[in-house]
């Protein structure tokens, strides 16, 4: 009998979010799902951030938990409607569906999860907890969890070696097309994600609609490029997905294992970009 998906209850605090993504986590691993690769994922994501309010790293500790909890949430429902047959936003159904693919390299999959959630959930969530002349306070910790999330990834290209011993190949083969593949204009959806809460947070919630409807298609659009690279790269990305482990336990377990990245390199990196139009 299959192994029932876990009933995902709404967050109130970053614990409750760490236990519904264990319980994600445990299911992907007892039913071999790569939706499981993301959950990984994003516990240490969510972990990184717990450990930045109980540090103070954060200007406002309260406030980053509030935005934590939305910003899950949206993952967290999206996730629940579609194992429940339901729709969740375009830009998360294609992240899901490549879930139940083999072709996808592991890397693709995460980024098809994270241009989901950067692309369209996060400036959700900002302007949700920081409406209309609160959102400039929050931009500085905005940079920060954004700051973390890309950390992470970089994480993520030099530890996976052992269950894709050939995804560093990926720059060499693919030149500036590879490397854009592996990026995929992070620092764009996190510019994309801040104007997208600015034209919502001056607006009552229900007028969001048409915003956010034109910000899913067009970020829906974003990840089926990340999966569908041009044709060159395209054999490229097949060649290394030989190679890659099929043993989706073993590859969770690998995502988990992340290192932690230090914050003060979280900060240190954050200060060396751009400001925030």
């Amino acid at each position: 009998m299959p192994e029932p998906f876990p009933e995902i209850h709404p967050p109130s605090t970053i614990k409750d979010v760490l236990t519904a993504l264990d319980e994600i986590i445990a299911w992907s691993m007892a039913t071999q799902s790569r939706l499981g690769y993301f959950a990984a994922l994003y516990k240490k994501v969510t972990l990184h951030v717990q450990k930045g309010i109980e540090k103070d790293f954060f200007e406002d500790g309260p406030r980053m938990e509030r935005l934590d909890v939305v910003f899950a949430t949206r993952y967290l429902v999206a996730l629940g409607a579609f194992q429940a047959g339901e729709k969740p936003t375009e830009a998360w159904q294609v992240a899901f569906e490549a879930a139940g693919k083999w072709r996808y390299l592991i890397l693709q999959q995460l980024l098809a999860g994270i241009n989901a959630h950067i692309n369209l959930d996060l400036g959700i969530a900002a302007a949700t907890i920081a409406p209309r002349d609160q959102l400039p306070a929050l931009r500085l910790d905005f940079d920060r969890i954004n700051e973390i999330l890309f950390s992470l990834v970089k994480e993520v290209e030099e530890e996976i070696g052992d269950v894709s011993p050939w995804l560093s190949w990926l720059a060499h083969i693919g030149g500036k097309l590879g490397d854009e593949l592996i990026h995929f204009s992070l620092g764009l959806a996190r510019r994309g994600a801040w104007r997208l809460a600015r034209r919502l947070a001056p607006q009552p919630e229900e007028d969001w609609g048409t915003d956010m409807a034109n910000r899913d298609r067009g970020t829906a659009r974003v990840g089926r490029d990340v999966l569908a690279p041009g044709p060159f790269l395209r054999w490229g990305v097949a060649l290394i997905r030989l190679r890659e482990s099929n043993d989706i336990r073993r590859n969770i377990e690998v995502l988990a294992r992340l290192p932690d990245v230090r914050l003060e390199v979280v900060e240190a990196r954050r200060q060396l970009r751009s400001p925030l139009p």
